[in-house]
């Protein structure tokens, strides 16, 4: 996995620096649980992908309020439905929020000489 090639929003990375569970919390409390998380040094920026909204029981649509496009995360509970998130868009198309980090990961690397030795990482 070390060697992998990934693109992301900010650039190629060439290293993948551990993969694991991440859980992060959107601004009004939506979490979501991604079990294959992966992590680079390298990138700038955090990415969902629609099957982790769907995997964690979400579904998404966009709208227009007052002239300005957002990505709602929606969920349907005894046939209503609730939007629980409203993210904005980027001139780009991509949507934005801003995430917290609600749990902290060790990952360590089986090169490593010093048993010792770990990097700390947190999504967000």
């Amino acid at each position: 996995m070390c060697n992998a090639h990934v693109n992301t929003i900010s650039g190629s990375s060439k290293l993948i620096k551990g993969s694991g569970r991440a859980i992060i919390l959107l601004p009004k409390d939506t979490k979501f649980v991604i079990d294959d998380a992966l992590y680079s040094t390298k990138s700038q920026r955090n990415l969902l992908s629609f099957k982790d909204i769907r995997l964690n029981g979400y579904h998404i649509e966009t709208m227009h309020k007052k002239n300005i496009e957002y990505l709602y995360i929606t969920k349907v509970e005894c046939g209503n439905k609730y939007v629980l998130e409203m993210l904005l868009t980027f001139s780009s198309g991509l949507y934005y929020t801003h995430i917290s980090a609600i749990e902290l990961h060790v990952t360590t690397n089986k090169k490593f000489v010093e048993p010792h030795t770990f990097t700390i990482w947190m999504t967000g």
